[in-house]
């Protein structure tokens, strides 16, 4: 059940140690957006051009059935091979940037995709998550809010990984030029989940993600 400012939940039990294991990257089986994308029903094709890769939409984008087509892109993301990769995380920014209105209805469709993206725990598939979350929650009117009561979905592998980059060695600086820092990019989507998710947005952080601070009482 979705949190109030009225159901004031204990704010100082630190957070429990993560399990062992809690790291370790899970195996998924094929994605229904493999099987679509290999079937050919997919209106899409790669261009090249002088900035590298992009899609090649066969439609306008905004004519799209979003109900169909934007939770088989979010399936996508648990994608690590090319061009399956490159297609779902492109074709999710693609869609977010053109839906307007279509993307709020579609939200509790994205829920388990994004769930299971997250699950997988695998590096390059957390940063891709993590930064579409990100657009969706500015992509359209009133997305921030109705991801708030879906917060205990999709927030507890946010909550093993922030503190993910603490003692990782060399590595950070490089991957912080990259924007591929698991914890940095956590850190950025729940402030983007607080600014745009209304008030009960950060006591319902708070309470899947206790180690979390506002960033908006200053």
């Amino acid at each position: 059940m979705m949190k109030t400012r009225q159901q004031q939940p204990c704010l100082k039990k630190k957070p429990e140690p993560p399990v062992a294991g809690a790291f370790k990257e899970r195996t998924t089986g094929g994605t229904s957006f493999k099987k679509f994308y290999e079937r050919g029903d997919f209106p899409i094709a790669l261009e090249h051009d002088t900035k590298g890769n992009k899609i090649a939409w066969k439609v306008e984008i905004e004519k799209l059935d979003y109900h169909h087509y934007l939770p088989l892109f979010f399936d996508g993301l648990c994608e690590t091979s090319h061009p399956y990769e490159f297609f779902a995380r492109q074709g999710v920014h693609d869609m977010l940037e053109h839906g307007g209105s279509k993307i709020l209805p579609v939200i509790p469709q994205l829920i388990i995709p994004i769930k299971n993206a997250l699950n997988t725990r695998n590096h390059k598939v957390l940063c891709t998550t993590l930064k579409v979350l990100q657009h969706l929650v500015v992509s359209a009117d009133m997305v921030g809010e109705a991801l708030v009561p879906y917060y205990r979905q999709i927030l507890p592998v946010m909550n093993i990984f922030i503190n993910k980059n603490l003692n990782s060695g060399d590595g950070i600086d490089y991957s912080q030029q990259k924007r591929e820092n698991v914890g940095d990019l956590i850190h950025e989507t729940l402030e983007a989940f607080e600014r745009c998710g209304g008030e009960d947005a950060f006591i319902n952080i708070k309470y899947m993600v206790p180690t979390y601070e506002s960033c908006m009482l200053n």
